[in-house]
């Protein structure tokens, strides 16, 4: 079957904003964030700086926006974790879609500088924590939707569907900073487990 125009323009849009973001963590981590502008990225992708706003509308969205991507495939994947699996395993399982982008060759050079630069630039982390909570609400529809497919339904007044996202998330940035502040040398992966286990049932 052949591809629709739409889904093919988008994938377009999206390998030119992953061309974009690339180009830009490279001059974040070498110039600093705020010393690198829009006009500095345009340039080091050969666009205008009218073009690259056509793909993010702001600086912020070039650092924070792909987290959007990579939701979108994280939520799949919870929906289509096995019905029987415990949440908390399903919600764990999820994270590894973001393992490679840290613990992939040649992707902790830029990952360690770019988790840094967010979690110290106000703006960037506000962002960042604003996009989490969108997809913790995501995640939450989609624990409850595979309950009810399952005949299990939640009661609207239950919290444990909220209170396992919460969790997991927070874990989530636990192990960030813990995997910052350990110099960035243990595996991404390990620093997840080791935050989930935590809390996680026993």
């Amino acid at each position: 079957m052949k591809d629709s125009p739409m889904g093919l323009r988008e994938r377009t849009r999206r390998t030119v904003q992953k061309e974009i973001a690339e180009a830009a963590q490279r001059l974040f981590v070498e110039r600093g964030y705020e010393a690198t502008t829009i006009d500095d990225v345009a340039a080091e992708v050969g666009m205008s700086p009218r073009s690259v706003f056509r793909y993010f509308a702001t600086k912020e969205d070039i650092v924070v926006g792909k987290l959007g991507f990579v939701a979108e495939e994280m939520l799949q994947a919870l929906r289509d974790r096995p019905a029987d699996e415990p949440v908390w395993e399903s919600l764990r399982r999820i994270f590894d879609l973001l393992v490679p982008h840290v613990d992939a060759p040649g992707k902790r050079e830029v990952a360690d500088p770019m988790q840094r630069i967010v979690f110290t630039t106000p703006a960037l982390l506000a962002s960042y924590l604003e996009k989490l909570h969108v997809m913790g609400d995501a995640a939450e529809t989609a624990i409850r939707d595979r309950a009810q497919a399952a005949g299990k339904p939640y009661s609207d007044d239950d919290p444990t569907p909220r209170a396992l996202v919460a969790g997991a998330f927070g874990c989530l940035l636990a192990a960030q900073k813990a995997w910052l502040a350990g110099g960035a040398k243990q595996s991404f992966a390990e620093a997840i487990d080791q935050a989930m286990a935590t809390i996680g049932p026993r």
